[in-house]
């Protein structure tokens, strides 16, 4: 089983039956140093699934205090290679420290 924590699209019971097939229950959580941006998304497939063309965007900071809250899904491997297809290139996926102590993959921009 893999941990990922999501504050964003993946979220969404429509976007996670839609990458998924099912919905799943998440964990709250928090990713510390980090503050979120945006990105704009161009592929319409992914578009039209969130229903948004502007998506959050994970960015490293070290200023006191900056989080970003979100939930920790735990999926299979299938599952994270559904999530990862799902993603644009503009993100990549890495590992972080959650406020609970937990490690979990997150897709930052890359």
């Amino acid at each position: 089983m893999h941990l990922l924590f999501t504050y964003g699209t993946l979220r969404q019971s429509e976007v996670q039956r839609a990458v998924f097939g099912v919905d799943i229950a998440g964990e709250a959580d928090a990713a510390v140093g980090h503050r979120l941006g945006e990105v704009v998304i161009e592929d319409p497939h992914v578009v039209e699934i969130s229903g948004s063309a502007i998506h959050p965007a994970l960015i490293p900071d070290d200023s006191p205090g900056a989080e970003v809250e979100g939930i920790v899904l735990t999926l299979t491997a299938d599952q994270l290679a559904q999530a990862d297809d799902y993603e644009v290139d503009a993100y990549h996926r890495v590992e972080i420290l959650l406020r609970s102590g937990r490690s979990a993959w997150v897709y930052t921009l890359g």
